[in-house]
């Protein structure tokens, strides 16, 4: 029989991805906004510091995915992650988002080393974290509940740090943004050690690999470059994602330089992420008529055209600039649970073709393009205000730069939503496809050993 899980444990995993999103929000919406107008770096340099670190730090994802498949505890593979790195995670998101009085050199060094420890911790943490979602259950409809959960919560973090962190920062810092960047990613961290921790508490491992099955590195990395499922899903994440971080690195520069007021953001994402999480309310529900594949496609269809829209639309619009967000962001929130979800059931479809399960190395390798993307998207983001000549700490920008700031924040960000929905045609995956992999693993499963529970 498939296990369906209760409200508790679904509500107790999703804290996780909120714990994570305090963080994660802020890299998307505030850390190019940080760098360059708060600590003192480039355009340039902060654009060349995310590609670098970013696709450094990726390659880790799906060695660490690999690690999560081999750890042993009486815990499980995936869930003492969450315990082990809770308060490390907290403690350099509160170092990544400091400035020190230090050299412009020194600094330098400082941003690298914090933004370095930031992304491993962040990639030792989430990749176990993810890869629980395909072992908590084996109903591919289930899962897609959980990940609404999840991005329910994540968005809900997104919410606060989007809506509400530039005014925490105003008020805490009271003038002086390094202090207010320090005090309120520190609140925000000690929000997120202490969900990690009950996402620890609150969920269980109830699919195990066959324990008779040998571990085997090169044979994981063959088992996924076989996977078509799995390849057309790690194109449209680094798409998806580098979606994200291009559009989101440039709105508030969007409102600080074009608009001319940057507290209009707080408006903008408060509406916005407002609708993202009816639209994540909704994925499920329009999923299981529709299929997961073609409900992507259509979100990611939408919110590149939504996004272009901004080209048109006066910056002094404010009304029409929120209602067209609105509409993207609902659209968006629609395809929100069902990336991680999908992640399941690529999962079962190499256990099922290859009858070896390696959950952690698919997870790992599709987390690496998650990365790999918001690196190209923060490079992107930072060479493009780069090339359209911002300076940085200054108050006001030339006709050109605000020109390409609107550009960035509408067409260019519009075609990484686009190509991601592009790559997704060609995903093979039908829900009765996915349900029938699943029954067939059921029935495998069923007439195998049983093996060990993690409690």
């Amino acid at each position: 029989m498939i296990q369906k899980l209760s409200v508790g444990e679904k509500v107790g995993y999703a804290l996780g991805d909120m714990a994570a999103n305090f963080v994660f929000q802020a890299m998307l919406a505030l850390q190019l906004d940080f760098y360059t107008h708060t600590f003192g770096l480039t355009a340039a340099q902060a654009g060349t510091l995310f590609l670098v670190v970013g696709l450094g730090v990726a390659c880790f994802n799906p060695v660490m995915g690999m690690i999560a498949d081999r750890t042993t505890s009486k815990w499980g593979k995936f869930r003492p992650w969450l315990l082990w790195t809770a308060v490390p995670f907290g403690v350099i998101s509160i170092l990544t988002f400091s400035t020190p009085e230090l050299s412009p050199e020194a600094k330098i060094i400082y941003a690298w080393t914090t933004y370095i420890l930031l992304r491993v911790i962040y990639t030792v943490n989430n990749v176990p974290y993810a890869s629980l979602t395909a072992v908590m259950t084996q109903d591919p409809d289930e899962r897609t509940s959980i990940s609404s959960y999840r991005q329910i919560a994540a968005n809900g973090a997104g919410f606060i740090v989007q809506s509400l962190a530039v005014l925490m920062v105003a008020f805490f810092g009271r003038g002086n943004d390094a202090r207010g960047y320090q005090l309120t990613m520190g609140l925000l961290s000690v929000l997120s050690v202490v969900f990690f921790i009950i996402s620890f508490f609150a969920t269980k491992e109830r699919i195990q690999p066959d324990p008779q099955q040998k571990t085997s590195l090169r044979q994981d990395l063959s088992d996924l470059f076989s996977n078509r499922p799995w390849i057309v899903l790690f194109m449209a994440t680094l798409f998806y994602f580098s979606a994200i971080l291009v559009r989101g690195n440039v709105m508030l520069p969007y409102f600080r330089f074009v608009a001319g007021n940057a507290n209009l953001f707080a408006w903008f994402n408060g509406f916005g992420l407002a609708a993202l999480l009816l639209g994540v309310a909704c994925s499920t529900a329009v999923s299981v008529r529709i299929g997961k594949r073609e409900l992507f496609i259509g979100s990611m269809m939408l919110s590149g055209i939504f996004s272009m829209a901004l080209y048109l639309i006066s910056p002094h619009a404010t009304y029409v600039i929120i209602f067209i967000e609105v509409l993207r962001q609902f659209s968006f929130g629609l395809s929100g649970p069902i990336l991680w979800a999908m992640m399941g059931d690529v999962a079962d479809y190499g256990e099922w073709k290859t009858r070896r399960r390696a959950t952690g190395a698919v997870t790992g390798g599709i987390v690496f393009a998650l990365w790999a993307g918001l690196a190209l998207g923060g490079a992107v983001a930072g060479w493009l205000l780069s090339a359209y000549g911002l300076v940085s700490e200054a108050d006001l920008q030339s006709a050109h730069t605000q020109a390409g700031i609107v550009l960035a924040a509408s067409v260019y960000a519009g075609l990484f939503f686009l190509a991601t929905a592009t790559c997704l045609f060609f995903y093979p995956l039908s829900r009765q496809k996915n349900q029938s992999i699943a029954n067939d693993l059921a029935g495998r499963r069923g007439a195998a050993p049983a093996a060990a529970t993690a409690q």
